[in-house]
């Protein structure tokens, strides 16, 4: 199912989180965004869809071993995309974001990278992209 981008969204200004549609882990990290999230500042987009297509690379679109965050005209991705995600979520969270940021950025991608090596074994992984509820809906892009 392709959801297209709502009339209000504005991916100008909202910050998009790309993320592998397919993951265990990806799926319960978008859920913790939008549990918290209730204004719904953030947008989400599987990096398998549309939106992805055209603002990330297609390494990372086959390779699926990163999250993905667009802030306007700028693009994070690994620990740096988290790391910002906590900073918008504002406190407590922005407080945990600005803790991981004080770890050297090798560091913290290492880190990612060895969860993102397991987490299909760890946190399993779907048949599908997920499909957003009624009430999600507004805040998925294709």
């Amino acid at each position: 199912m392709t959801v297209s981008a709502p009339a209000s969204a504005d991916t100008k200004t909202q910050p998009v989180l790309l993320f592998d549609g397919v993951c265990g882990l990806c799926n319960s990290f978008v859920d913790f965004i939008m549990k918290r999230d209730r204004q719904g500042h953030f947008l989400f987009s599987p990096l398998q869809g549309e939106f992805a297509a055209d603002h990330t690379t297609a390494e990372d679109r086959e390779q699926l071993k990163t999250v993905v965050l667009v802030l306007g005209d700028r693009t994070y991705r690994r620990s740096a995309a988290v790391v910002r995600v906590l900073w918008q979520m504002g406190f407590p969270w922005s407080l945990c974001g600005t803790m991981l940021w004080l770890i050297p950025q090798p560091l913290r991608d290492l880190g990612y990278k060895m969860v993102s090596r397991s987490r299909y074994r760890l946190f399993g992984k779907k048949e599908s992209c997920r499909l957003p509820t009624r009430e999600e809906r507004a805040r998925f892009l294709d």
